[in-house]
């Protein structure tokens, strides 16, 4: 008999809840597959497990949207290092790339994102046998349809070629457990299938208390991205980047020469993207909802970024920006990338702590010949200004994409597929203007176009767990990866071509003699 873990009877009386409101499952009680999948209450709770998998988070436990992406992959890039506080063996042992096959973190990722497709692909088998209203039950399945496209995407991106799994598997056999890896051209292509299906019932936004979950636009926006992406590195199929155009337009609003009727819309204050006090607003188009101090369902980076011992600050400075030599420079990092007058910078990094349990000010002093009075930059996104008496959590929302982002995309594809036109530089001054940065020189070419895009991009988004995606698909203007050559200008001088994959698990290879471990990790 197969055993459900059943969700907390408390949730059961919220109905249709906001995805912060069921962060957390717990086993209280236990029913059989075939006494559950009954109820439209029963289904809207399957799609709510299939939400978990982006931010629960606790003491003991990450998901990727919250920590596991930071510990398990953008401390493998250029920006980020693992801090004093990050004492873990396989963290360290990624972030300079001498990882192998049996590195928690990287399993940790594969099975938690298997864990979560295997729960929409539930929902796409029970959910259309249960009578109840047929729109919800539409939108539930489109909801599932979604995260099952997210989770893919990711896998895809990180270990290219990987099993492909879109049935309920309930053989109690272990040998209907092994599957082989599918071409990342087939994963792309269920991806593109969910997501298309999901765009056309979702809708295009919820009232209270369904605020945070998938909506239409977030399908195309998402949409947009994996194009882009399969016509990037490795695949580089450049027909894709019109459909990346044609398909942000449709996300876009009328004023940024999109179609789209979803109200989405850059906030003026940067500030305001992170900030709990202004979650979900018109410039989120999807993103891991968080709650401070509430049953674990808080976002567990915030204390990761804060300088430890300072009294009244629960801080464990775990995550740590990355420094390297540039110049005279022996204390470069991206904070230093930033032109004086960017907005952001000041958002995503802070430079000095106060305690709220004495007022003083509290700061890391750089002894740097080439910078007097140079200090440590601490990352600052998550901090929630209005909690401070609770620090161990945030309440600060993970965007997953976002307006910027999806102008981003437009500008860069518009720009590979026609040049720098008129369109291209719209979408990207629209960022550089929020920042306080001049409209973009005029008259570049493709390839400086470009280099301005990817640096601006890299500060735009930094911290939001984009680098690494982006590090494995960008190019120079021969179309040669820069892979190799962005992470050797940070100091990371071992790093190999065969590094933009991660090893499939060493325990999912013992386990599945189907699959074949990636090229060098053998």
């Amino acid at each position: 008999m197969k055993i459900l873990k059943y969700i907390p009877i408390a949730l059961l009386s919220l109905g249709l809840s906001s995805c912060s409101e069921f962060l957390k499952e717990e086993p209280e009680a236990f029913l059989s597959e075939d006494q559950y999948y009954k109820t439209q209450t029963d289904a809207i709770n399957a799609v709510n497990a299939v939400y978990f998998f982006l931010n629960s988070g606790g003491s003991s436990v990450q998901t990727p949207y919250n920590t596991l992406f930071n510990t398990g992959m953008n401390m493998a890039g250029d920006d980020e290092d693992p801090g004093p506080g990050a004492t873990n063996p396989d963290v360290r042992s990624l972030s300079v790339l001498a990882h192998s096959a049996t590195n928690l973190r990287i399993y940790e990722i594969w099975q938690q994102h298997y864990a979560a497709i295997k729960k929409a692909n539930v929902v796409l088998e029970k959910i259309p046998a249960i009578e109840f209203d047929n729109a919800l039950k539409e939108r539930l399945l489109g909801e599932a349809k979604f995260l099952r496209a997210l989770y893919y995407f990711n896998l895809v991106r990180l270990y290219g070629d990987v099993p492909l799994i879109t049935d309920y598997q309930k053989s109690v056999d272990p040998a209907g457990y092994e599957i082989a890896k599918s071409a990342s051209a087939e994963v792309y292509a269920s991806i593109e299938k969910d997501l298309i299906q999901a765009a056309a019932v979702l809708p295009a936004s919820y009232s209270s208390p369904n605020v945070g979950r998938a909506t239409s636009g977030a399908a195309k926006a998402i949409l947009a991205k994996v194009y882009l992406t399969k016509a990037s590195l490795p695949l580089s199929v450049a027909a894709h980047y019109k459909d990346a155009i044609a398909t942000a337009e449709q996300a876009l609003s009328p004023a940024d020469g999109g179609t789209g009727a979803y109200g989405y819309e850059l906030v003026s204050n940067y500030a305001e993207v992170f900030l709990p006090a202004f979650k979900n607003n018109k410039e989120h188009i999807f993103s891991a909802q968080f709650k401070s101090n509430s049953l674990n369902q808080g976002n567990n980076e915030n204390p990761r970024a804060i300088l430890s011992g300072i009294p009244g600050l629960n801080g464990n400075y775990a995550h740590m920006v990355r420094f390297y030599t540039n110049g005279n420079d022996k204390s470069f990092s991206i904070y230093k990338l930033y032109k004086p007058q960017d907005k952001r910078r000041a958002v995503t990094f802070t430079r000095s702590f106060t305690s709220p349990a004495n007022g003083r000010v509290y700061a890391l002093p750089i002894a740097n010949p080439a910078v007097p009075n140079d200090s440590t930059p601490f990352w600052g996104k998550w901090w929630d200004p209005a909690s401070t008496a609770v620090t161990n959590q945030s309440a600060a929302n993970v965007p997953i994409i976002r307006y910027a982002e999806l102008l981003l995309i437009h500008a860069e594809a518009e720009n590979e597929a026609n040049g720098p036109t008129a369109k291209a530089y719209k979408s990207l001054n629209r960022v550089r203007t929020r920042a306080g940065l001049p409209n973009l020189t005029a008259g570049l070419s493709k390839d400086q176009f470009r280099d301005s895009l990817y640096l601006d991009r890299r500060l735009e988004v930094v911290y939001e767990y984009q680098r690494w995606f982006d590090l494995i698909r960008q190019k120079d203007g021969s179309g040669k990866s820069t892979f190799v050559s962005n992470l050797h200008k940070v100091g990371k001088t071992n790093a190999a071509d065969k590094h933009r994959l991660y090893p499939l698990p060493q325990s999912e290879i013992d386990n599945n003699k189907l699959l074949v471990q990636n090229p060098g990790f053998e």
